[in-house]
């Protein structure tokens, strides 16, 4: 890789993203890397306010929708999770894997419920069906031009 970027200094970006700790350990692999990392980029946390967007916008991309109690549930899920877990945050991806299980428990839900659903039924995520989700540490992403 290092030889890549130094016999393709002009022609060649690379990008690397990952977790603050283990990539300053990886930059100290090598003493000539963090020379070739001048610009580096640490992303802050969304708000809750953010987070509920993406969360209401991946939901409408599938045609659901959260119920109010449930967006309820959510904000108040976001912010336990941003306080108890300052270093391991993980955003975005935090987001898509709650809804991503919500999904998963809504359709057992209605699996389990007698009759057949209509169509709103199908389309709402209620407060149940937000599973409590472990969280994953934060991400710095790394450019080298």
């Amino acid at each position: 890789m290092v030889k890549a970027m130094e016999d393709h200094k002009n022609q060649f970006i690379l990008i690397l993203a990952g977790y603050p700790d283990e990539m300053d350990e990886f930059l100290s692999t090598n003493p000539g890397l963090p020379s070739r990392f001048p610009v580096m980029i640490e992303f802050p946390d969304y708000s809750v306010d953010q987070l509920v967007q993406i969360a209401g916008l991946m939901l409408k991309e599938r045609q659901y929708v959260l119920t109010p109690q449930a967006e309820w549930k959510l904000r108040q899920q976001i912010q336990r999770e941003k306080d108890t877990c300052l270093e391991a945050f993980s955003n975005g991806r935090f987001i898509r894997n709650l809804m991503e299980k919500a999904l998963r428990n809504q359709a057992v839900r209605l699996l389990r419920h007698s009759g057949t659903p209509t169509k709103q039924e199908l389309m709402e995520l209620r407060p149940e069906d937000l599973p409590q989700a472990a969280p994953a540490p934060r991400e710095k992403l790394m450019l080298s031009f």
